[in-house]
């Protein structure tokens, strides 16, 4: 029976999904809404690239179904001062980007806020003057999965408080408890050794924000759909974090084997310091690469295969890339888990290369 659930509940997403992305796609194909080349405006073309970018890419708002959108604050700070107004300000009713007259004249160029001059071009010098920090859709999806992280934890972490650690897990007690000791039993203390207590909250952190936001960015509808693990902020952001906690942690013989790698000759050590000291950089790039690329291009494929049928402009071809896309779907369930088990264990392997003690000098004296 929970097998069945499971099954019914994927079909109904992916339909969801298909439904939902019909309907946009029919309101770019109809940005009128619905209005004809007989009454002065003509159809515009459905363009697959841009189709796809609008939906990995992070916006000013967030986007529920057809023409309906959630705004988003937008926070500005410029030489004039700070400025706060809806993304609604910067759409007409058109659901086309327009110019708002604040401080400056500002319109959104490519999901960007740019100060534009009379004529609508955009003003390079004074569009360099302004810092957006507004709460854009993945900034918004970030607090979602915070927010549910907090719930849990905290709910579980009161279970714990409340029945100790040696009674039998209860509710969702018993279902976070096994995923936590796999964090801990198959990555933390392998890659780490007995510190790896110390490390453990920074680990289950990452894991369970990039499991959160690979999960949410797989539901097509609100509260899901942003890409968040897919923006190169959000992973550059994390592997930051491990790389400052890998080098600030990093013992003596961690720096020696960079620096001045013992038993070797003083020529190669000239040698492999160079190529040791760029691999202290590499690593975290390795971390933000590797999860950007994978989560974003896992959404292209299937955003790619639900643009067939728009391409070929008729329902037959659903029977090809419907079933396709639910089997990519599914796949991307497990890379939502791959990655950011993946991402974990190459932190812990970081974090234990940097702490590790190294016995071979104390052996030799």
């Amino acid at each position: 029976m929970a097998r069945m659930s499971v099954k019914s509940l994927l079909v109904a997403t992916f339909s969801l999904f298909i439904l939902l992305f019909s309907t946009v796609s029919y309101a770019n194909d109809n940005p009128q809404g619905g209005n004809t080349a007989g009454e002065g405006h003509a159809a515009k073309e459905f363009d697959v690239t841009e189709t796809i970018l609008e939906h990995i890419k992070d916006d000013h708002s967030w986007h529920l179904w057809g023409h309906t959108t959630l705004p988003l604050p937008v926070i500005l700070y410029s030489d004039k001062g700070l400025e706060v107004f809806s993304s609604a300000k910067l759409m007409d009713e058109h659901h086309e980007p327009a110019v708002y007259a604040g401080n400056y004249n500002y319109k959104t160029i490519e999901g960007k806020v740019k100060v534009v001059n009379a004529d609508g071009t955009v003003d390079q010098t004074l569009s360099a003057k302004v810092w957006d920090f507004s709460i854009t859709k993945n900034v918004a999806s970030l607090f979602v999965s915070i927010a549910i992280l907090l719930l849990v934890f905290l709910t579980v972490g009161g279970a714990y408080r409340k029945r100790g650690v040696k009674s039998a897990p209860k509710g969702l007690q018993s279902f976070m408890e096994p995923i936590v000791l796999f964090v801990r039993d198959e990555v933390a203390k392998p890659n780490i050794g007995h510190k790896y207590a110390k490390y453990m909250p920074f680990l289950l952190t990452i894991f369970f924000l990039i499991l959160i936001n690979n999960f949410l960015g797989l539901i097509p509808f609100f509260p899901g759909g942003a890409n968040v693990s897919g923006n190169i902020a959000f992973t550059m952001t994390l592997a930051v974090f491990v790389f400052i906690v890998v080098n600030l942690n990093g013992n003596k013989s961690y720096w020696q084997h960079i620096f001045w790698m013992p038993g070797m000759h003083w020529s190669m050590k000239l040698f492999l310091a160079p190529i040791e000291l760029i691999g202290v950089f590499t690593k975290p790039i390795s971390l933000m690469i590797r999860l950007f690329a994978n989560i974003t291009a896992g959404h292209i494929l299937v955003l790619s295969l639900i643009c067939l049928i728009f391409i070929f402009k008729t329902v037959f071809a659903s029977a090809i890339a419907v079933p396709f896309a639910v089997f990519i779907g599914l796949i991307e369930l497990l890379v939502a888990f791959l990655q950011a088990y993946i991402f974990t264990m190459l932190s812990a392997m970081y974090i234990g290369m940097a702490t590790e003690e190294h016995h071979h000098e104390a052996a030799h004296h």
